[in-house]
């Protein structure tokens, strides 16, 4: 019989051949697993890799699809302002209200909520957080302050400043004497229209002090001088720079918050998301009525929506 005769040469190209082979069937096999998301794990740690992906794809789901199947029921219970908001927005309304309260109750940029969020399963975009913002925060201040609880009439008024594209703009705030916000304005100048402007937003809304304590600012002075004028019974104007540390302290509450955003694109988008970060401040000072029911700040913000 005849023999044949094989090389090392040939034994090692054959074996290579069976084994590039073998990679090729394996590749396409994973390849086909992945894309049909039923990839082949091994022990016990693959399987809780794969209950956790099942996981996050079911949230994935849920954001999708909740909105539209549910929103008339949501909707029922809801504050008619925020339904309305609600109806154009694709995701379920406690992701929503999560992320909006992250945003203003801590020092936390948009990118930070977007890594946040995603580690929690939810894919959102940090432009979407702040259209969220900007719509929903209106809405819910003017909720807070209709269950705003009451101030003194020993007002603390200075002014901070925020940052918007790259100009310095002025934001007016007034505390109590216990600490408790009275309001806040921003404005474009510091000037006397800005601070009469304010004294008549903050009286308006609760009602008349006995006594404002401000610097040594000018303008605060001369808008006050010419509220006096039209009054019968005229504010008390204290200038002692000591007392408006209180004041003081309390713009570093709302600096911490600022401080991350790095600026603000446009005068609305500040003026907004400002107001956000003040009433969630008095919120989380005890400023809201809850009804005697101890809620927390989260809660009370939670609540603002219903």
């Amino acid at each position: 019989m005849p023999t044949c005769h094989v090389t090392h040469q040939e034994q090692y190209d054959g074996q290579e051949s069976i084994t590039q082979h073998s990679r090729s069937e394996k590749t396409q096999a994973a390849q086909e697993a992945v894309s049909a998301g039923k990839a082949v794990q091994h022990g016990s740690f693959a399987g809780c890799e794969r209950s956790c992906r099942q996981e996050k794809d079911v949230n994935r789901w849920a954001a999708d699809t909740w909105p539209s199947e549910h929103t008339q029921l949501v909707t029922q219970s809801l504050n008619p302002a925020v339904a309305k908001v609600l109806k154009r927005l694709h995701y379920p309304l406690d992701v929503i209200l999560l992320c909006v309260r992250w945003y203003v109750a801590y020092p936390l940029s948009l990118r930070h909520l977007e890594q946040m969020m995603a580690e929690r399963g939810n894919s959102v975009d940090h432009s979407t957080v702040h259209r969220w913002a900007l719509k929903l925060l209106p809405v819910l201040e003017k909720a807070f302050r209709r269950c705003k609880r009451a101030v003194g009439k020993s007002w603390r008024l200075d002014e901070t400043y925020i940052r918007v594209r790259g100009e310095w703009k002025y934001l007016y705030r007034a505390v109590d004497k216990t600490g408790n916000t009275i309001d806040f304005l921003l404005r474009a100048h510091r000037d006397k229209v800005a601070a009469r402007r304010y004294f008549e937003k903050a009286i308006a809304q609760n009602g008349e002090p006995e006594t404002v304590t401000i610097d040594k600012s000018g303008s605060n002075l001369a808008a006050l001088q010419a509220l006096n004028v039209e009054r019968e019974t005229p504010i008390r104007i204290r200038q002692k720079k000591f007392l408006n540390n209180v004041i003081e302290q309390d713009h570093r509450a709302i600096k911490r918050r600022t401080r991350p955003m790095l600026g603000f694109k446009s005068f609305r988008c500040a003026r907004i998301i400002v107001g956000g970060i003040e009433f969630m401040h008095m919120i989380v000072k005890g400023q809201m009525k809850d009804g005697g029911i101890a809620l927390t700040p989260a809660q009370q913000f939670y609540s603002l929506a219903a």
